[in-house]
């Protein structure tokens, strides 16, 4: 008998060697004897077995019916809420280099750390083998993916967030090209969550396609197929020159035009992605990751990779947050993590409702003025308390989300929080120009963040966290992408926080009219005043705009004081982008081009003009 058949059974064993795959074989058989699982499932496409894995989570506690008919919760361990940075690594080989901000270990030494660490930490509990694809299925995007994982959590969350995989498998006729991830949440405490917090790891080897986590259960660190296949499909991008993007997908559909175009778009956290991607009378196929390619016309085109939403559920609520609430309050599988349940029924903060005083949370039992080991107040749920669900219950998806050609991309837009500098809107000269203007993205802390307010950071296409290559190399690929396309997109900045005198100068739906704007410049329908930073709108063109898509008058001294350009603000800007830069090398010669004509540009400006901050109309 076959040495994994007898690790795992027959059953299981004609179901991988069904894949034809001695690749899979070989991954499989390793981790069970490393993990020493007490017992192995191997869950195809076959809708019995998937739901058997959404059983399980109940059955071993790792999630909890609530009283609406397909709703669970899950909880992580108190000390296991958020994305564990410090802990992350890129397992490095010798002689290669990747950018000074990411994390990194000796690929050799973290290899041997991760191993000894996965050695037995499966004792008594189920393995579960399961294949997914990242993008819709028969598409030259996708790329199958391989979980091994002992949190039947884990699995069910990526039945909501990705498609089924096993047939995709199939059709590799035994290639190596898939990714692979092995997870363990490890020992666990009393109440089911991870214990040997202390020894959390997650580790992503470049070189062989593989993501390792252990100790942990929290999605962002143990789901490997989201932002940490992000950084594998970031390295795979680079050989095979495609894009591999932190970005929304969406669909712009003008009232009364007949049409959509699509739009990607890149944001750094708390910078408007979630309600740019989810705006009133548009589409969505995606809020998080695409893969970008160039197709025999020439065109961008782009896919979700994903087909579910891991989404914070912080502040959403019926009046900001319509559909997603409706989905969020309706019959339907989905899972809130993190979040306080009192009688079966959910509740987060900024729901717009009031919330109990007792019930069950991220702490266990909870009571207003509760406090951890640390006497901090525990809040009744997690400020990154989460849902997970299925895109296509959003009443809003757009009905190309499972095209397996994906969508043209006609625009982009790269948005930060920026409350001085940059105007709402404008758009890039060109494809040179738009990839600087992703490059220079700058978001600003909160107070929720940081003690201290206001603090700028640049985050090249809200990329920073996830650029396993070095940075001038990534944006050297952004450039040669633009080059090879014979419809290039449009590209736009975008602002949501411009502020005067300590007060916002765009209301939140403000930015369905900047939308809008770039949508019509793409079809030729605006002129635009061009100026050292782009091209910005007139207000003759906003003015109706606003008045049909929002049903509000534009005053023309809001105009001004929206779109002036804030030379002094600027060249500071310019400054830093200098500093973050400025020894990185590899840098494109064109990024540094583009940016010292702007610059030349807005000292003559100021010397022409004699002011420090310039009206739109001067432009005229």
């Amino acid at each position: 008998m076959n040495s994994l058949s007898k690790l795992i059974g027959d059953e299981n064993y004609s179901k991988l060697e069904e894949l034809g795959n001695p690749h899979v074989m070989r991954i499989v058989e390793r981790y069970v004897r490393l993990c020493k699982p007490a017992e192995v499932s191997v869950i195809t496409d076959d809708p019995d077995e998937i739901a058997y894995v959404r059983e399980l989570a109940i059955r071993n506690g790792e999630e909890m019916r609530l009283r609406m008919e397909g709703h669970t919760v899950h909880y992580d361990g108190y000390y296991d809420q958020a994305r564990d940075k410090e802990n992350t690594r890129v397992l490095l080989p010798p002689g290669m280099r990747v950018s000074p901000w990411i994390k990194t270990i000796d690929r050799d030494e973290g290899l041997r750390e991760i191993h000894q660490l996965l050695d037995g930490a499966m004792r008594g509990k189920e393995m579960l083998v399961r294949f997914f694809c990242l993008g819709p299925r028969s598409s030259r995007f996708s790329i199958c993916a391989l979980q091994l994982t002992d949190s039947a959590y884990v699995a069910h969350s990526e039945d909501l967030l990705y498609r089924t995989g096993y047939e995709e498998f199939k059709r590799l006729r035994g290639s190596s090209a898939f990714f692979a991830f092995i997870h363990s949440a490890g020992e666990l405490d009393e109440r089911g969550c991870s214990k040997n917090i202390d020894k959390r790891r997650i580790y992503i080897d470049l070189i062989d396609g593989k993501v390792y986590s252990v100790n942990n259960q929290y999605a962002g660190n143990s789901l490997g197929l989201k932002k940490l296949a992000l950084r594998l499909a970031v390295y795979k991008s680079h050989q095979e020159g495609w894009l591999a993007e932190h970005m929304l997908i969406m669909g712009v559909h003008p009232p009364g035009k007949g049409r959509v175009t699509y739009f990607t778009g890149a944001f750094p956290s708390a910078c408007g992605k979630t309600s740019t991607a989810m705006l009133p009378g548009n589409t969505i196929v995606g809020d998080d990751i695409a893969y970008l390619r160039i197709d025999e016309e020439g065109n961008a085109r782009a896919v979700n990779i994903e087909c579910g939403i891991f989404g914070i559920i912080k502040d959403v609520n019926p009046v900001d947050d319509p559909v997603i609430y409706k989905a969020l309050t309706t019959p339907k599988e989905l899972i809130f993590s993190n979040v306080l349940v009192v009688d079966g029924v959910p509740y987060w903060l900024g729901m717009g409702r009031e919330l109990p005083k007792r019930g069950i949370n991220h702490s266990g039992e909870w009571w207003e003025g509760k406090l951890d080991e640390e006497g901090n107040p525990i809040p009744p749920a997690h400020p990154n308390a989460r849902y997970t669900l299925r895109l296509r219950d959003l009443e809003n998806v757009d009905p190309r989300l499972e095209d397996p050609e994906g969508v043209i991309v006609e625009g982009i837009l790269f948005g930060g929080r920026d409350s001085d500098t940059n105007v709402p809107i404008y758009e890039a000269f060109n494809w040179g120009h738009g990839v600087y203007v992703g490059a220079t993205i700058e978001s600003e802390t909160t107070p929720a963040a940081l003690e201290k307010v206001g603090v700028r950071e640049i985050n090249p296409m809200a990329m920073l966290d996830f650029l396993v290559i070095p940075v001038g190399k990534y944006l050297s690929d952004y450039i040669e992408f633009g080059r090879r396309l014979k419809r290039v997109p449009r590209v736009y900045a975008i602002n949501y926080f411009l502020k005067h005198e300590g007060r916002y100068l765009n209301d939140k739906l403000d930015k369905k009219v900047w939308i809008l704007w770039a949508e019509g410049r793409i079809h030729d329908e605006y002129d635009a005043l061009k100026t050292p930073v782009g091209y910005m709108p007139r207000y003759e063109d906003l003015n109706p705009l606003f008045r049909e898509a929002l049903n509000k008058d534009y005053r023309r001294e809001d105009y001004e004081l929206q779109f002036s350009l804030r030379i002094d603000r600027l060249l500071e800007r310019m400054r830093r982008i200098e500093a973050f830069y400025g020894s990185e090398p590899d840098m494109p010669e064109e990024f540094w081009k583009i940016h010292n004509q702007i610059k030349a540009d807005l000292k003559a400006l100021r010397e022409e003009s004699g002011r420090s901050m310039v009206p739109p109309s001067y432009f005229e």
